[in-house]
Parts: structure tokens; C-alpha cells; sequence
């Protein structure tokens, strides 16, 4: 069935242990969302987040699912959506990486441009194609403004989530005036167990605070959210800096 401003039926999360991702989940089963699907590495931690979405009332679902196996991804993707049309897909998946360890180790730094960028981009296509055969549904993809400018602490992940984000903007253009809705999400420095030990930085956010973004924006439909709001005109000014005053920035 389809879905209803911005309150999905069912939702298929690649990178089911997602903290953003799960948080998401938590706001929409509380509105109407009612059947889940949690694709990612199998995993104790899977299972137990499967468990708790169960216990708020949700039918949830667990499919095995590796960004880096890309070869598996129609398989994979395709017997979810032959379980019938789904009204929401999350592409949460990610890796942050040491940006020390990176730069010394380039099969490491590899490794995140073929989590964040490669695999993301097959996912991301195998849904949006299944998304327009049922001629509807939304394909919410997690960005980071990490992307809008490559910085010195961080231009391996930055330029991973900059082509990721590039990517969407394209499909999102690609697919207008199919049915299809997609939707790029740009937090800031979000306080989760893959950023735990990394120092604070002004303008942090909360998953919580992401998922109601999303939501908000499922029901405008939006094409790009930022998170906090107050990141999109730090973020252009950043942008449009001269390089050589960029490089001099403490970030």
C-alpha cells in the first residue's frame, strides 16, 4: 500500500544496527510504520535490535546483507521486495575510519570509499529500481556534510559521503515524476557509539534528532535535510571560502 505523507506501511533499513537508522524506526512504528526489514552482517547485535523493534509492536525481519558484496545486492535486495511493495528504504551504512591510519594503510582507505561510496551506490540502485517498478515509495539516503567540503582531519570519509551525495542528488533527478521520492539527509557530528571517544563539536546532534529530520522531511517531501538547520549556511559559507584561508581553519 502506498504510503501516507511521510508515514510509511513498511521499511527496509540497510545498515540495520544503525543508531540513526533504529532511532528512525522507533518514530515511525510509533505512527503507523508496521512491518520492518533490518538488512546487515549477521550479528548478535542485528538480532537484538530486530527484538527490540518487535517489542514496540513492529513485524520485523532480518535479511543477510554486505555493502561490500555488491554482486549479492539484486539477490538479496530483490527477494525483500518480492515480499511485497515497500514504502520506505533507509541506506544507513557506513564506515567513519581513522583518518591517521588511512592515510598510512590505502587498503583501509579503500575500504571505506567501497562501504560508503561503491556499495551505497549498487544498493542504492537495485532499490530505486524496485521502487519504480511498484511506482512508488521513498529512498532516504544518509549523507553527511562531511561531504560539502573536504577537511584535512577527515577528506577520506569527507570525499566518500561527497560522492555519495553527488550520487543521490543525481538519481533523486533521475527518478523525479516516477513515483519515486529521494531524499539525501546531511547531519553534522552525531553523537553515536561510531563517533564515541571524538571530541564534541558545535552543532552536534543526537540520532534522535536525525530520525525526527527524517520524518519531518518524509512529510514535506524533501530532497535534502540538514541536521541541525543551522549547518546549511555555516556549511555554504565553508564552502565558498578561498582554499588557502580553508587550510588554515582548527577543522
Amino acid at each position: 500500500m502506498k504510503d501516507a505523507f511521510g508515514a510509511p506501511q513498511s521499511l527496509l533499513i540497510l545498515g540495520g544496527t544503525s543508531e540513526i537508522a533504529l532511532a528512525t524506526a522507533r518514530r515511525l512504528i510509533a505512527r503507523r510504520t508496521h512491518t520492518v526489514w533490518l538488512a546487515g552482517r549477521p550479528s548478535a547485535a542485528l538480532e537484538q535490535d530486530a527484538e527490540h523493534l518487535r517489542g514496540l509492536g513492529a513485524d520485523v525481519r532480518t535479511v543477510a546483507f554486505d555493502a561490500l558484496d555488491c554482486e549479492s545486492h539484486e539477490a538479496v535486495l530483490g527477494k525483500v521486495f518480492a515480499e511485497g511493495d515497500l514504502d520506505l528504504v533507509l541506506l544507513a551504512f557506513g564506515v567513519l575510519g581513522d583518518q591517521a591510519r588511512d592515510e598510512r594503510e590505502p587498503l583501509a582507505a579503500a575500504r571505506i570509499a567501497q562501504t560508503n561510496y561503491t556499495g551505497a551506490v549498487s544498493a542504492g540502485l537495485v532499490c530505486a529500481r524496485s521502487l519504480q517498478t511498484q511506482g512508488h515509495g521513498s529512498l532516504v539516503v544518509l549523507s553527511s556534510v562531511a561531504g560539502e567540503r573536504a577537511r584535512r582531519s577527515n577528506f577520506i570519509y569527507g570525499s566518500s559521503k561527497a560522492g555519495l551525495d553527488a550520487f543521490t542528488q543525481g538519481l533523486g533527478d533521475a527518478l523525479y515524476g516516477t513515483g519515486v521520492h529521494v531524499m539525501v539527509v546531511r547531519p553534522g557530528f552525531v553523537r553515536t557509539k561510531m563517533t564515541a571517544g571524538l571530541d564534541d563539536v558545535p552543532l552536534s546532534t543526537t540520532p534522535e534528532a536525525v530520525a525526527t529530520a527524517i520524518e519531518v522531511g518524509l512529510r514535506r517531501r524533501s530532497e535534502t535535510v540538514w541536521v541541525p538547520g543551522a549547518l546549511r549556511p555555516v556549511m555554504s559559507a565553508l564552502r565558498h571560502l578561498p582554499r588557502a584561508v580553508f587550510r588554515r581553519l582548527p577543522i
